[in-house]
C-alpha cells in the first residue's frame, strides 16, 4: 500500500507567491500579456490580471476541484479561477447547489464568494492559446499543482474537470509513487481510488461552453458529480460509490448537507 512521502507542508501563502512569480513557460507567459494588452472589446475598460493564476477557497477543504486552465478573458481578466465567464458561473451555480459555495455567481475577486469545504485550482496556472497546453508546459506546472495540493492536508476527494485535469492528478499521484495500475479510464461520473492514503477521484466533462451548450454536459449530469463528492465523503470506502468509466453512477438531486463551517 501507497503513502503519501513525509515531508513538511508547505505554507499555502508562499505556494501562491510562487505561483505568481512563474515564468517558467515563456509561451504562455507571452501569450497572457498579448491578451491583457489587447483585451476583448467587452472588457476593453478593465485592467487584466495577465499574471499566473494560483487557486483558491477553503484552507481546510476536503474537496479539491481540479479544472484545466485560466481562460482567457476569465481568470487572465480577473485573477481568480472560474471567476468572470459563463465556466465559472455554471461551476458556482453546482457548487452553491451542493453546499459548497456561499453564492451561485463568480464575478470578480470581490464578489464575496466564499467556498466551503472545497478548493479551486487548475492543471496549468497561464491561459493557454486554444485552452491547450502543451505536455511540457504542464510538466512544468506540475510543480505547482503538488506543493499547492500538500499544503490542502485535509483533501480526501478530488473532482477532475476534464481529461487533461484527470491526467494531470495521475501524474501527480506518479511523482508521489503511488501505483496506478491498472490505468483508469477517464469518463463523465466515473469514480476511482488510489490507496487509502489518496483522495477519491471523481469524473466530470468540463463545464466549459463547448460543453454545456451543446447539451454534452447538463446541470443535472453536473449535480449528480458533486452528488457522488458528498458521498465519498460521507463514507469513502464505501463500494456503492464506485462506478464504472465512463458510466454516469448516481440519479437524483445533490444531499442539503451545506459541508463544514468556516
Amino acid at each position: 500500500m501507497q503513502t503519501r512521502p513525509s515531508a513538511p507542508q508547505p505554507d499555502l501563502a508562499a505556494v501562491h507567491r510562487d505561483i505568481l512569480s512563474c515564468e517558467r513557460c515563456s509561451r504562455l507567459r507571452g501569450y497572457c500579456a498579448e491578451i491583457a494588452r489587447v483585451k476583448k472589446a467587452a472588457h476593453r475598460h478593465d485592467t487584466y490580471w495577465g499574471r499566473p493564476v494560483p487557486g483558491f477557497g477553503d484552507p481546510r477543504a476536503r474537496v479539491l476541484v481540479l479544472g484545466l486552465a485560466p481562460a482567457a478573458h476569465g481568470a487572465n481578466r480577473t485573477g481568480r479561477l472560474f471567476t468572470g465567464d459563463g465556466s465559472g458561473h455554471f461551476l458556482m451555480r453546482a457548487l452553491h447547489r451542493a453546499g459548497f459555495a456561499n453564492i451561485p455567481t463568480s464575478d470578480h475577486a470581490g464578489d464575496g464568494l466564499v467556498l466551503c469545504d472545497a478548493y479551486i485550482t487548475a492543471a496549468a496556472r497561464c491561459a493557454p492559446p486554444a485552452n491547450k497546453p502543451t505536455r511540457d508546459e504542464l510538466a512544468r506546472c506540475l510543480d505547482h499543482l503538488d506543493a499547492e495540493t500538500r499544503a490542502l492536508d485535509q483533501l480526501r476527494v478530488v473532482v477532475s474537470l476534464g481529461r487533461i485535469a484527470f491526467d494531470a492528478w495521475l501524474a501527480l499521484l506518479a511523482r508521489r509513487g503511488v501505483a496506478v495500475r491498472p490505468m483508469p479510464r477517464f469518463g463523465h461520473g466515473a469514480v476511482h481510488r488510489f490507496g487509502v492514503a489518496s483522495p477519491v477521484v471523481v469524473c466530470s466533462y468540463h463545464p466549459s461552453r463547448q460543453n454545456t451548450n451543446t447539451g454534452r454536459l447538463t446541470e443535472a449530469m453536473f449535480d449528480r458529480v458533486f452528488a457522488l463528492t458528498h458521498q465519498a465523503l460521507s463514507d469513502p470506502n464505501s463500494q456503492e460509490v464506485v462506478s464504472k468509466p465512463g458510466r454516469v453512477a448516481a440519479t437524483g438531486r445533490p444531499p442539503a448537507a451545506q459541508g463544514r463551517q468556516p
